[in-house]
């Protein structure tokens, strides 16, 4: 995530960082009483007597600071799913996820003792999502001084949770419902061949994005261009006219300004290729 030169939030992240702000805020402030009742527990027939838990869970929070880590990561990463995947499938693959990890606590109850709630299922099927289409993309992790390769940070994430749901389960932390939310985004690309050849132009270099922990001041722009070419899948020249139609597709359904920086410095790349 870059601090200055923000982009702008895609409507689906958008929507689903103020959802989550006002359940916070209603459920701290007016309706304390409601929240039990919205909480996910993996226990066979509480689950089929309480069937919504199975979505609700996902907007209910521990507080400020983990519905804080859980958006900052859902705006760095989701925004370029939602633009890659388009609105309608991501906020369907967001609930999936979402939901995938509430199964994944239920089929493993022993492991996920406890009542679970939370966005970070859903949110963690969104960066396993990023990691898929761009597995080379750098992201920059706050206080980490080196950029990490987006497939090895997501890799790293569900070894930690992994070893953390065998090791400690009690810890009070939905590790299970996170390995479900992610379990369940790879099988959606496997079964709806989303992770075949990219139709995104091989760009210039690997944009980097800084990820901030919740609290944090980290100010590094998300669009610097790291100057090391990517392996192309597809010829270049097909890639490039697939990837401009999208974009003139894009500029005259929401306008120019819809565009982001990335997508605006291709169009630039292209037009000065073609005076030439």
């Amino acid at each position: 995530m870059s601090i200055y030169g923000l982009p702008r939030p895609t409507p689906w992240v958008w929507r689903l960082i103020v959802a989550n702000a006002v359940v916070l805020l209603l459920l701290t402030a007016l309706l304390p009483a409601l929240e039990p009742s919205l909480l996910f527990v993996p226990d066979l027939p509480y689950a089929l007597t309480h069937p919504w838990t199975f979505g609700s869970y996902m907007f209910v929070h521990a507080g400020l600071m983990h519905l804080a880590f859980n958006m900052l990561i859902l705006y760095s990463l989701g925004t370029r799913v939602e633009e890659r995947m388009g609105g309608r499938t991501f906020i369907l693959f967001y609930l999936y996820c979402g939901i995938g990890g509430a199964l994944f606590s239920l089929g493993l109850v022993a492991l996920q003792p406890g009542a679970v709630a939370g966005a970070s299922a859903a949110v963690l099927g969104v960066a396993v999502a990023y990691a898929m289409f761009w597995p080379d993309a750098e992201l920059m992790v706050f206080p980490l001084p080196w950029p990490i390769r987006a497939r090895t940070l997501v890799i790293a994430l569900l070894v930690f949770d992994l070893a953390l749901g065998l090791l400690s389960p009690g810890d009070g932390v939905a590790h299970i419902a996170h390995l479900g939310g992610a379990a369940f985004a790879y099988l959606f690309f496997r079964f709806q061949g989303l992770a075949g050849p990219s139709r995104l132009p091989p760009p210039l270099g690997v944009e980097r994005t800084v990820m901030v922990q919740s609290g944090s001041h980290a100010s590094e722009r998300s669009d610097t261009p790291v100057p090391r070419p990517l392996r192309r899948i597809e010829p270049e020249q097909d890639e490039i006219a697939v990837e401009t139609d999208r974009l003139l597709d894009k500029i005259s359904g929401h306008g120019i300004a819809s565009l982001t920086p990335a997508e605006r410095k291709f169009l630039d790349e292209v037009s000065k290729k073609k005076r030439h």
